[in-house]
């Protein structure tokens, strides 16, 4: 009996290069933002303020929390703000 010869799936450049360039062409559509994060970013356009944690991190504060914040000493001198960071002089 004759044996039926299997098909082989041999990729070619002449097949590969269509779906390599297909590939490539995705990120040229684009994908428009949805409408929720546009304005999520609309809303929280606020001014931000960085400051200085006690370890020495920096965080980010809204300007707006800081005008109704309650201020505890206006003026403090440097060796009492290497105490408050716990850096000895």
């Amino acid at each position: 009996m004759k044996s039926l010869p299997t098909k082989t799936l041999s990729i070619s450049r002449r097949r590969l290069l269509p779906l390599l360039g297909s590939v490539f062409l995705i990120p040229f559509f684009g994908f428009k933002n949805s409408p929720e994060k546009s304005s999520m970013l609309i809303i929280n356009n606020e001014e931000y303020k960085t400051l200085l944690k006690p370890d020495g991190t920096i965080v980010k504060i809204k300007a707006s929390s800081l005008k109704n914040a309650k201020i505890i000493k206006k003026n403090i001198s440097n060796k009492s703000f290497l105490n408050w960071l716990g850096k000895k002089i």
